[in-house]
């Protein structure tokens, strides 16, 4: 209808989505580990790192897409390696309301409970120390956005490089009010673990079925759609 292919619609929302949980997923992550930084240093530290996962994002991007279309084995990988992202997501959506209010604040920058501080009750640290949690977090997540948006994709370039770039954009331009977006609306960052679940059983699925015979799968495994993928590369 209106020459729109259905599942370049479905993989856009998928990617859209992905991106929308793992962009305030991350911003929590920086703002928890500026959190505990006095106020004249924190700003500086949330801003190092949101540069650094932009930055990262578009890095994996250029060498991501071109990994995943060497073969099964990157896939099985990547696949298992989102199972493990939403491992991480599953624990951290049971992060304590107190840790996520002290993370808000941080990346805020304001006194969201009116007690007189902002981030107050967080664990001091040393900026070097913020500084190099937040890089690794940056590193593991920029990676984990890149794999599952180029996962839900399914082969659609145009909505692989629109997510992209849509990750890239909240990263640099909203981190913070999507972290507070997600805070507010609980059930947003639930779908989006559940769509991060299914792209990642169905990325191994592509995969392992580039090196053995397996059954079609409604809605997650198609044998002739992968073999498809494999011809065109």
């Amino acid at each position: 209808m209106f020459g729109i292919d259905p599942s370049f619609l479905s993989s856009l929302v998928q990617v859209i989505l992905i991106d929308l949980v793992l962009a305030g997923d991350n911003a929590v992550v920086i703002g928890l580990a500026a959190a505990g930084l006095a106020s004249d240093v924190r700003r500086k530290a949330i801003l190092i790192g949101i540069l650094a996962a932009t930055l990262l994002r578009i890095f994996f991007a250029l060498i991501t897409t071109q990994l995943l279309a060497l073969g099964g084995g990157l896939l099985i990988a990547g696949g298992i390696l989102l199972l493990y992202v939403c491992w991480k997501m599953y624990r951290e959506l049971s992060t304590s309301d107190s840790d996520e209010h002290e993370a808000q604040e941080a990346l805020e920058d304001a006194d969201i409970n009116a007690d007189g501080t902002i981030a107050g009750k967080a664990p001091r640290k040393t900026l070097r120390q913020a500084i190099t949690q937040i890089i690794i977090a940056d590193v593991s997540m920029s990676l984990d956005n890149v794999l599952a948006v180029a996962g839900a994709a399914q082969h659609h370039v145009e909505a692989l490089i629109i997510g992209l770039a849509l990750s890239v954009v909240m990263m640099g331009a909203a981190a913070s009010f999507i972290a507070g977006l997600l805070h507010r609306y609980r059930w947003i960052a639930w779908v989006g673990l559940v769509i991060i679940l299914f792209v990642a059983i169905r990325m191994a699925l592509e995969g392992l079925g580039m090196f053995i015979v397996l059954p079609e799968i409604p809605l997650l495994y198609t044998p002739h759609a992968v073999d498809a993928a494999a011809a065109a590369h």
